[in-house]
């Protein structure tokens, strides 16, 4: 809150203190001893407060088969808490009722928090928190911040109120005014009153964006929206349904109220309260209504909450399907489709760990014949469809669990698991058989054929184990430069 305000407020002569009655009934309300018979003396000291608490007493509100006719057998009825409760509410309230200029104003604030105190009774009633009486001060309460700015700023809040289109709209222009809102506002007086704490805590969180922890607090803060729609009229807008909605369905109660169950106990309660509060709050003429509209749009929200929860799930599988893609991406030489060197360097190295020191691991160093030739003669787009068509070729023509990997420009490493010597030769004489049968190519009509040369090294073979991946691979290379001195076109094995 701005000093300004503070101040204001402090010196405000409009602004009252609570009543005498009031300040006893506050310290009996913190005083854990406090009796029936201390509660009787107060209250018996306000002619008026006493026919309020008679007349609550015999509402449906506390209805029992026996009448209360006088003021103790009213308490007995209502118990101690909760005539303390009632008698504050009433005492505080109409302290800060009929003063100023904008009495349109204040009737329509009264109205709120009465309505506000009846729904949080009710939902308190329904959460079973057993304090349904504290509930209905809360309610009752929680908008002291508004009449005591009206109090205070008179003709200034009215404006600022007539500008404000909906309760958030506002909570906005308090805080650009003020420096707070309301409900901050009306919490700084509530401990000026020296209120009970669990009344400060319910007027200070009825505004919060979000729900509270302790159940009394959020039947409190849950009651206002309610209030808003039910005074809304027979058409309210959707949007303020909604609300109502949202925030009903965080109370603690399990299962929560609906609407249609709620607006009618608001509704039957309203013509004792009406009397007791010695106010006149209407019900809105369609009621049932409003409150199948309000199942109608509960129906299309959860539909669109089911809908969005399937296209979230749509979204994500598809996120996943991409990273997915991106990932093999990742791992793929872009020309040739097959493993690029990275990929492969790192699963040799998973494999040379797997095969240890019993199973036999076989690596191959492919290298294209004359490839050079036929960038020379045919042009490198056409090169580039040869080194694809071979790589798929190679792909496409060894085992599952065999990889393929373009090492750099036309040479390629093939990894066979668990393969010795005489399988890797018999492997790759098959596929230099298949190669040099397949065209990789067309030029002018005529087929283009190529063939390999390729050297074998194998991990646990005949010769034993190489100490490190480092070694077979030199070995493979080794091997391989061997094939192509020899005349290319033709595989030879590593020998130590």
């Amino acid at each position: 809150m701005r000093p300004e305000l503070e101040a204001t407020l402090l010196h405000c002569r409009n602004l009252p203190s609570p009543p005498g009655v009031a300040l006893q009934i506050i310290e009996l309300a913190q005083d854990p001893n406090a009796s029936l018979a201390d509660a009787a003396r107060v209250v018996a000291m306000d002619p008026a407060l006493s026919a309020r608490i008679l007349r609550m007493a015999n509402s449906p509100l506390y209805a029992t088969h026996r009448r209360a006719t006088t003021l103790a057998q009213a308490m007995s009825t209502l118990g101690v808490n909760a005539t303390l409760s009632l008698a504050l509410g009433f005492s505080l309230m109409q302290g800060l009722r009929g003063r100023g200029s904008a009495i349109e104003l204040q009737e329509q604030l009264w109205k709120r928090s009465v309505l506000a105190a009846v729904i949080a009774r009710l939902l308190a009633q329904h959460a079973g928190t057993g304090r349904s009486d504290i509930a209905l001060l809360g309610g009752l309460l929680q908008d002291i911040g508004k009449l005591a700015l009206l109090h205070a700023l008179s003709d200034g809040y009215a404006r600022l109120h007539a500008q404000a289109i909906g309760n958030d709209a506002l909570l906005a222009l308090e805080r650009a005014a003020y420096g707070d809102d309301h409900a901050s506002i009306g919490a700084w007086l509530a401990r000026r009153w020296n209120l009970p704490a669990v009344l400060v805590e319910a007027i200070a969180c009825s505004e919060a964006p979000a729900p509270v922890d302790d159940p009394l607090a959020r039947c409190v803060q849950v009651s206002g929206p309610i209030a808003d729609l039910w005074l809304a009229g027979d058409e309210p807008d959707d949007h303020l349904i909604e609300q109502a909605q949202t925030w009903l369905a965080t109370c603690p109660a399990d299962p929560p109220p609906t609407l249609d169950v709620l607006l009618p106990e608001i509704a039957a309660a309203l013509p004792d309260i009406n009397a007791i509060f010695d106010i006149h709050i209407d019900s809105p003429t369609h009621l049932q209504a409003i409150g199948e509209h309000a199942r109608e749009l509960l129906i299309l929200r959860n539909l669109r909450q089911i809908q969005e929860m399937a296209q979230a799930r749509d979204d994500t599988l598809a996120l996943q399907a991409r990273m997915r893609e991106l990932t093999e991406q990742s791992r793929r030489d872009p020309l040739t489709g097959v493993y690029n060197r990275l990929h492969m360097q790192a699963q040799l190295e998973q494999a040379f760990n797997d095969a240890g020191q019993d199973r036999p691991l076989s690596l191959a160093m492919i290298d294209l014949d004359d490839f050079k030739q036929i960038n020379d003669r045919h042009g490198h787009l056409l090169g580039d469809q040869v080194l694809h068509q071979f790589a798929q070729s190679l792909h496409r023509n060894l085992r599952d669990s065999d990889l393929v990997a373009r090492y750099g420009g036309e040479e390629f490493l093939v990894l066979l698991p668990d393969t010795d010597e005489t399988a890797a030769q018999q492997a790759l004489e098959r596929l230099l058989q298949t190669i040099t049968r397949l065209p990789m190519a067309v030029v002018d009509g005529q087929p283009l054929h190529v063939s390999f040369s390729a050297g074998i090294a194998t991990h646990n073979g005949k010769a034993g184990a190489f100490p490190d991946l480092r070694a077979l691979i030199e070995a493979a290379d080794n091997a391989l430069y061997r094939a192509k001195h020899l005349g290319r076109q033709r595989i030879c094995q590593h020998t130590p």
